[in-house]
C-alpha cells in the first residue's frame, strides 16, 4: 500500500487579512494530482482540516471539494481532528462517510478503534491506522479515565489503548498512528496556536514507541524527529516565518518488509512570499524589487518621518502586500512613563506630542489645524499655554 502524510490545511484561514481560498483550493487541487500520479491508496490528514471550529461555507466547500477529488483520485481519506477543528463537527455522519472511503477518527472512544487495509505485512496481516484526535488534556483525562494532567499523561493513555489493540492482531500487521502534538525537538513558527497548558506543551517522541510510522500534525513546518516520527507540515505558508520553507508531504510504502522508503515531495508555492526593508519611495521605485510584484508582501519603512497613507502607495506596486512597519533609521526609542509624558504640559501640547511621536515629525499645518479645531470642539485647546495660537 502507498501513503501520503499530510496536515494542517487549515481551511478558511487568512494570511494578514489576505483570503486564501483560492491558494487552498489550489494546494488540495495538488495532492489530488498527486494521488494520481504515484497511486496512492491512503492519504493521512493529522488534523487542522479548518481553521476555525465553526469554518464558513465557503471554507467547508474548499474542504469538500478537495476531499472528493482525492478520493475520484484513487484515494482513500484518514483524517483526524486538530486544535483548530471541532471535532463533533467535523467527526459528524463518520459512520456514513466511511462508506465512501473518508475515514474520521475524531472521538476519544474510537482511538483504539483503527481503520483496517488489507495488505502488507505478512501474507494475509492488514495495515491498521488508528487516529488520535487533538486531546485537550483536562477534557480528555476525564474521558480517559486517568487522574494525570497534562499533553504526556493522555497522549500516553491514549498510545497505550493503541498498543493494547494491535497486540491482538495478527502477526505481521503494519501500524500506522496520526496525532496531532507538539512533540519535543520539533521546530514551530509564529503560525501555530499554542496549545501550552500550565506552560507544557511539548510530549516526548517516546509516547509513540511500538508502532510502525506516526503521522503528525500542529507544526507548519516539514521535519523528520525519526525516520518513523514526522511532521508533513502545512501546505502553504501561514505567517512569513515561514518563508523560507520548502511545503511538502511524505509518500511511503507499506509491505511484508514494513515501511519502505519514506520520500518527500515537495508542493508548488501559489503565491510566494518576501519580505523588503527601505525608505518608501526606494521599494516603489527600486528594479530588484519587480520580482515580488505578485508576492504577499511585508515591508519596513526606514523613512525618518512615517508616510502618509503608506499602505495605499505600497499597494499602487505591490497589490498583495499584507503587512507594514515603521522602524526609522537612527531613531532612539526611550521608555517613558505616562506620569512624566504629561507632567506640567497642555491638552494642546499633549495632542501635539503624541502626532510627533507616531510620525517623528511635528504635524503639518493641516494637521495643526485640525488638531486645534478638535480640541476647542472638546474645550481643551489653550492657546496660552505655550504662548501661540496655530
Amino acid at each position: 500500500m502507498r501513503m501520503l502524510h499530510t496536515s494542517d490545511w487549515h481551511v478558511g484561514r487568512t494570511f494578514h487579512g489576505a483570503d486564501l481560498l483560492t491558494e487552498q483550493a489550489a494546494a488540495l487541487d495538488h495532492l489530488a494530482g498527486l494521488v494520481r500520479e504515484e497511486a496512492v491508496d491512503v492519504v493521512l490528514v493529522a488534523g487542522d482540516i479548518y481553521d476555525r471550529a465553526v469554518p464558513s461555507a465557503e471554507a467547508v466547500r474548499v474542504a469538500t471539494t478537495g476531499m472528493r477529488r482525492i478520493r475520484e483520485a484513487g484515494a482513500e481519506l484518514v483524517l483526524t481532528s486538530g486544535n483548530h477543528d471541532s471535532a463533533a463537527r467535523l467527526g459528524a455522519f463518520a459512520e456514513f462517510a466511511a462508506a465512501g472511503g473518508l475515514h474520521l477518527r475524531t472521538t476519544v472512544a474510537g482511538i483504539a478503534e483503527p481503520i483496517v487495509f488489507g495488505g502488507g505485512g505478512k501474507p494475509g496481516a492488514p495495515v491498521v491506522v488508528y487516529g488520535i484526535p487533538y486531546l485537550e488534556p483536562e477534557t480528555a483525562r476525564h474521558a480517559l479515565g486517568i487522574d494525570d494532567r497534562g499533553h504526556t499523561a493522555v497522549l500516553t493513555e491514549a498510545m497505550r489503548r493503541v498498543r493494547d489493540d494491535l497486540a491482538t492482531r495478527p502477526e505481521g500487521t503494519r501500524s500506522i498512528v496520526l496525532a496531532h502534538a507538539f512533540v519535543t525537538g520539533a521546530a514551530a513558527c509564529d503560525s501555530e496556536r499554542t496549545i501550552a497548558v500550565g506552560g507544557v506543551e511539548q510530549v516526548p517522541a517516546s509516547v509513540f514507541d511500538g508502532v510502525d510510522y506516526v503521522a503528525l500534525g500542529h507544526l507548519h513546518g516539514p521535519q523528520v524527529l525519526d525516520e518513523h516520527i514526522r511532521y508533513s507540515g502545512s501546505p502553504l505558508a501561514y505567517s512569513f516565518s515561514e518563508m523560507a520553507q520548502r511545503k511538502s508531504v511524505f509518500l511511503f510504502d507499506v509491505d511484508e518488509g514494513g515501511i519502505g522508503e519514506v520520500r518527500r515531495r515537495e508542493l508548488p508555492v501559489p503565491r510566494p512570499l518576501a519580505t523588503m526593508r527601505g525608505e518608501l519611495d526606494e521599494l516603489l521605485a527600486a528594479p530588484e524589487y519587480a520580482q515580488h510584484v505578485d508576492s504577499f508582501v511585508s515591508a519596513t519603512l526606514t523613512d525618518r518621518v512615517r508616510p502618509v497613507d503608506a499602505m495605499r502607495r505600497l499597494r499602487e506596486r505591490f497589490p498583495y502586500a499584507v503587512h507594514l512597519d515603521w522602524e526609522p533609521d537612527g531613531a532612539e526609542t526611550t521608555a517613558l512613563r505616562y506620569a512624566e509624558a504629561v507632567r506640567g504640559r497642555s491638552d494642546t501640547e499633549i495632542a501635539r506630542g503624541f502626532l510627533e511621536d507616531c510620525r517623528n515629525a511635528p504635524p503639518n499645518d493641516r494637521e495643526e489645524a485640525l488638531l486645534v479645531a478638535a480640541l476647542e470642539a472638546a474645550g481643551k485647546h489653550d492657546p496660552g499655554q505655550d504662548g501661540e495660537q496655530r
